[in-house]
């Protein structure tokens, strides 16, 4: 599932007031904005008017296209990676419609293939009736009287 612009710009909230080294009563206390709601921001659960996404900014002495831009950057990188994960759930070899039969070379068209019926059953062949085992033949019997 894509990241949702709520959270990453929740996240991007998060790293800049963490790498400022500041708390979030901090920044609340100066944004002017109540602590439980400021924690949903960081969250991703709540989305901030663009009044609250200025003011909050402001208390972190940091300019709000900064922030737009890396919650951008955060939302491309997970885009990306969704796709990457999604090329790699295919199953690996040659879908249908990339066969070609043999001998179509790169410079015309490759020849539309023709579904092909169920097969049929060959007819098994009859085993052979069994014979002794040990007598040979020994040809006609003279009987001498």
């Amino acid at each position: 599932m894509a990241v949702l612009m709520r959270e990453a710009i929740g996240g991007s909230l998060r790293r800049a007031r963490t790498a400022r080294r500041r708390t979030l009563r901090e920044v609340s206390r100066r944004a002017r904005v109540s602590l439980g709601y400021l924690s949903e921001v960081e969250r991703g659960r709540k989305e901030p008017s663009s009044e609250l996404l200025a003011a909050i900014c402001e208390a972190l002495d940091i300019a709000l296209h900064e922030l737009l831009s890396e919650a951008a950057e955060a939302m491309a990188a997970d885009a990306i990676a969704a796709a990457d994960a999604a090329r790699l759930r295919h199953p690996v070899g040659l879908r249908h419609m990339d066969l070609r039969l043999a001998g179509a070379g790169d410079d015309g068209p490759a020849l539309p293939l023709t579904p092909i019926g169920p097969a049929a059953h060959p007819v098994a062949p009859q085993p052979a009736s069994p014979q002794p085992v040990g007598l040979a033949s020994v040809g006609p019997v003279c009987a001498a009287a």
